[in-house]
């Protein structure tokens, strides 16, 4: 049985990609506690609302990392009577959390925003742009190491989390905008850095709303994408005695996957070798895909009525190309 290159799939069972995505973390609470304290150091030091508005996302940032934290443990739990699928699911909803602080963050900034707005005050201290750039770089380092683990590991929470670091660096880097302007402009223009922690807040509601949907849909089992059905779909079909697959379902549960999937086998064959045949798949998914936790096979006979389906006579063109 041979099968090509995995693309979607990875090779890491979902305690392997707990673990990673909890290092990860970690690291994240880490950094971000640093950076919230010196950015509310030299906002309050440095006359600049934006600066404190960004340490107020940064201090949201390591509540929502330790949401992911927990959620990664919960979810690294072992099925038991009362949860017979495991505990995955509250690595999406972790995720869920994390979104909606998202949007609680952007709502506490724009109050303040339009306060500071209304309200006259001297522009900001030069030195906070230094504090910023450090931020920005920091920050924007951060989402890279931590979205390609999420995405190694495929957990929505993970990504999710790594989103909140780059909206982060885009309030920092709006807040470094708007002092910018405040400080060339003069006076007049103090409030400058405050319309920036404004707009800073509108892209952080807009990527609080891109990470909820995927999580939402994770939690109500929606379909994974066609790409990972169809690598399962060739892997199935690569079994001795499978002639096709009539249907494949899958639920992603956390970091793990279920598969319900309904193979075209010789109708000729007796329940035992029909049987074998079943065990065969569901033994080589779990092998070939480490993140599969479960696989239920049932076996069809390969009437005439299933052959001539669209999606079985493409199946086995393929198989014998």
């Amino acid at each position: 049985m041979s099968l090509k290159k995995k693309k979607i799939l990875t090779t890491n069972n979902s305690f392997e990609a707990a673990n990673k995505g909890i290092r990860t973390t970690i690291l994240g609470i880490i950094t971000s506690i640093l950076l919230a304290a010196i950015k509310a150091i030299a906002g309050i030091m440095g006359n600049s609302y934006a600066l404190v508005a960004d340490a107020i996302e940064s201090a949201s940032d390591v509540f929502t990392s330790i949401i992911v934290l927990a959620g990664l443990r919960i979810a690294q739990l072992p099925p038991d009577q009362k949860h017979p699928y495991g505990h995955g699911k509250a690595e999406p909803f972790a995720g869920i959390v994390v979104a909606i602080a998202l949007f609680v963050a952007a709502i506490i900034i724009i109050t303040q925003s339009i306060h500071e707005i209304i309200t006259p005050h001297h522009a900001p201290a030069p030195f906070t742009l230094i504090v910023l750039v450090v931020v920005v770089l920091t920050k924007e380092l951060l989402f890279r190491y931590i979205i390609k683990v999420g995405t190694d590991v495929n957990s929505v929470a993970v990504k999710n989390d790594a989103w909140h670091h780059r909206s982060d660096a885009i309030t920092s880097g709006a807040a470094f905008i708007g002092i910018s302007i405040a400080l060339i402009g003069g006076e007049g223009y103090e409030q400058a850095d405050d319309f920036a922690a404004l707009f800073a807040s509108g892209v952080i509601i807009f990527n609080a709303y891109r990470l909820l949907r995927p999580a939402l849909d994770e939690i109500m089992d929606a379909a994974p994408s066609k790409e990972i059905n169809q690598e399962i779909i060739n892997a199935t079909n690569s079994v001795d005695g499978v002639i096709a697959t009539d249907k494949c379902y899958v639920r992603k549960m956390g970091l793990d996957y279920f598969i319900d999937i309904h193979i075209i086998v010789d109708g000729n064959l007796t329940v035992h070798d029909g049987h074998e045949i079943a065990h065969n798949v569901k033994d080589y998914l779990k092998s070939t895909f480490p993140q599969i936790s479960n696989v239920l096979v049932h076996v069809e006979p390969a009437t005439e009525e299933r052959l001539s389906r669209d999606h079985i006579i493409e199946q086995t063109k393929n198989k014998s190309s």
